[in-house]
């Protein structure tokens, strides 16, 4: 080729035949000229004239962007720092992710909190707080209803004069035993008769005039007194007391009748007999003749599902001397069966008996040669009972929180017999037995044997005599009233008088079933609402533990119980307030013990943190710093992002 060598030019040779068209391509600058040279080119280039021609062009292409590239550099935009700036805005890929994964983590954690609930019947703590507040702050007082009927007082004019005397001394009696709980309190209403022979004055009583007889027998006129007064066929219960003005009597007899009727009868003065009919009101028909007006809960022998059980047992010390047996059945003809019904607003009585053979006592016994007999005295009562070789618990009936009381009848042997109790005062115990409060009583009998001159060393089976086995069912009688807190004795000598109380062939008087039902509705809601407030705080302090639907129901139907006898109580129904009560107190009981409340499948909170913690924490942890880190990364380089384009503007 002529001319000018491409070499010089930084350009292989190009081989064409047209020396104008390789001059032009020599010294073309830019590639827009060059494709124009190439476009006027009127023959195809050959293949070593391809080669050169995109040399050139590559070359020419570079020289281009360098020479942009230098004009940017040189030009007048901002700086550009890649520390803290960056020109395109950050992904959000990658949070995203870690965002994804962390709330996965949050939805499935109340699924988990789910799986690890424990069930809890929903109680109804405010209804359970309002009982027990009440039970705790206010004493129950039932409405009582009196009658003072006046006979043969022809002097008595204003009725309502001597009502309100009555009224004032009754609460006079009543003031001395403010916290008695089950009693009447000042709850109470006096209506006032006066039955003479010039008029009939009738306070609003159901007296009437005119119907008194004769007074031959306590018996016989305690049963006309129930016949007209007729408080049997009436929902309340009145008790009344008859005072007869009798001239020619100088002593005043004061007899309390087996029903709710009491009589003065004789020569007294009106201010004096009015002394007496409110202490009988107060202290006999209200508090049961103790004084201090409430039974205890120490004497309330009944179990907590309001069950009890009299255990009988024959105790025979040593049958190679004698052995006795008895008729249990004619005993509970005689004695339990009109107990068992007289008692069962109160509990439900159950009976078994036992004969038992090799029961020696335990305690020390002398001979006293003034007495004729063996001698064991009130110090050793205590070790009496010989609990290695009695065994008395043997009930099948009391079954879960029933109460067990035991009546013993003790055989002594031919080594000790005859056996006596020798009292404080150095007086022989009349029944020769004795009780031990909440457990039961033993009485000792000596067999016919002991007196005559026995020397037969084996003798066959005796049984004990019907004579025999009705005194001792009276002294058993005896010793489950003195248990029920009550008096064994026929007798009340009060502040103003002493008075005959009549025995029933139930073994209680209707005024002291009376008695009992009032005290042992009072103990019964205060163990219930004790009880009931003690499941309360149990179960909101443990906010794990597993409440039952069984729990719940027993919850809910002791209040209700207990509201049906608190409403009872207002109305003046002692027994069917006893009977309510008692099926409150049973739930209440059932409930706080019910083996579910004492299971180990309940843990605290910080067990189950204990438990679950070494499965999720670490990845837990895990996620969430991952979460923290993106979070921030994405921060700093929006701002990075941000910071560059507050660069451009």
């Amino acid at each position: 080729m002529g001319g000018e060598d491409g070499a010089a030019h930084g350009i292989e040779r190009f081989d064409g035949t047209n020396y104008n068209v390789a001059h032009n391509v020599a010294n073309e600058k830019t590639t827009a000229g060059m494709m124009k040279v190439l476009s006027d080119m009127y023959e195809k280039p050959s293949a070593n004239n391809k080669v050169f021609l995109m040399k050139k062009l590559f070359h020419l292409k570079m020289e281009e962007v360098m020479a942009e590239i230098s004009e940017t550099l040189t030009s007048s935009d901002p700086p550009f720092d890649p520390k803290t700036m960056r020109k395109t805005k950050p992904g959000l890929k990658r949070l995203f992710l870690t965002l994804t994964v962390f709330i996965s983590f949050l939805i499935a954690f109340p699924f988990l909190l789910k799986s690890i609930e424990i069930y809890r019947a929903p109680l109804p703590f405010e209804d359970i707080d309002l009982l027990s507040t009440e039970m705790e702050n206010h004493h129950l007082l039932f409405p009582c209803q009196f009658q003072a009927v006046f006979v043969n007082f022809d002097d008595i004019t204003h009725v309502n004069d001597l009502g309100f005397m009555i009224h004032s001394h009754m609460r006079k009696l009543t003031s001395q035993n403010t916290s008695a709980c089950g009693t009447c309190g000042n709850n109470f209403t006096v209506a006032v008769t006066i039955d003479s022979n010039s008029n009939c004055i009738n306070g609003n009583g159901n007296w009437q005039c005119g119907v008194l007889n004769g007074f031959d027998n306590d018996e016989d006129f305690d049963e006309y007194l129930e016949l007209v007064l007729d408080s049997k066929n009436k929902n309340t219960k009145v008790y009344t007391v008859v005072v007869v003005n009798r001239n020619e009597e100088e002593d005043v007899r004061v007899v309390v009748g087996k029903y709710r009727n009491a009589w003065i009868v004789g020569k007294d003065e009106l201010e004096k007999s009015v002394e007496k009919m409110a202490e009988i009101f107060i202290k006999v028909f209200v508090n049961g003749g103790k004084e201090e007006g409430s039974i205890r809960g120490e004497f309330m022998p009944v179990g907590a599902d309001g069950n009890v059980v009299l255990s009988f047992s024959l105790l025979n010390s040593d049958p190679h001397d004698w052995v006795y047996d008895w008729d249990f059945q004619e005993l509970d003809e005689i004695l339990l069966a009109p107990v068992v019904d007289a008692l069962r607003p109160v509990a439900n009585i159950s009976v078994e008996s036992q004969v038992l053979y090799h029961t020696p006592k335990s305690s020390y016994s002398y001979w006293d040669d003034t007495q004729g007999s063996y001698i064991f005295s009130t110090k050793d009562l205590p070790f009496f009972v010989n609990s290695n070789e009695w065994h008395l618990d043997m009930s099948t009936a009391a079954g879960g929180r029933s109460k067990v009381l035991h009546f013993v009848l003790y055989v002594p042997s031919a080594k000790e017999c005859p056996l006596k109790l020798q009292l404080p005062n150095g007086e022989i115990s009349m029944t020769n037995g004795f009780i031990s409060p909440m457990w039961g009583g033993i009485i000792v009998w000596n067999p016919p044997a002991c007196v005559e001159n026995f020397q037969m060393q084996h003798l066959s089976r005796q049984k004990i005599s019907s004579e025999d086995l009705k005194m001792i069912s009276e002294v058993f009688m005896g010793q489950l009233r003195q248990l029920f807190g009550l008096k064994s004795e026929s007798l009340y000598v009060g502040e103003f008088a002493t008075s005959v109380l009549l025995t029933s062939e139930k073994g209680f008087a209707e005024w002291e079933l009376d008695v009992l039902s009032r005290h042992h509705t009072c103990f019964n809601l205060l163990q219930c609402g004790t009880t009931l407030g003690s499941l309360s705080r149990l179960v909101q302090s443990l906010p794990r533990m597993i409440i039952m639907d069984e729990i719940g129901k027993q919850v809910k139907y002791s209040l209700e119980a207990a509201k049906l006898s608190l409403g009872n109580v207002s109305l003046g129904y002692s027994d069917a307030s006893a009977v309510s009560s008692r099926k409150a107190r049973a739930l209440a009981e059932d409930a706080f013990y019910h083996p579910s409340m004492m299971s180990v499948s309940y843990y605290s909170f910080e067990h189950c943190f204990a438990v679950y913690s070494p499965f999720f924490l670490p990845v837990s942890l895990h996620v969430l710093l991952a979460v923290v880190r993106e979070w921030k990364r994405y921060k700093v380089e929006n701002r990075k992002y941000l910071a560059w384009k507050d660069k451009l503007e």
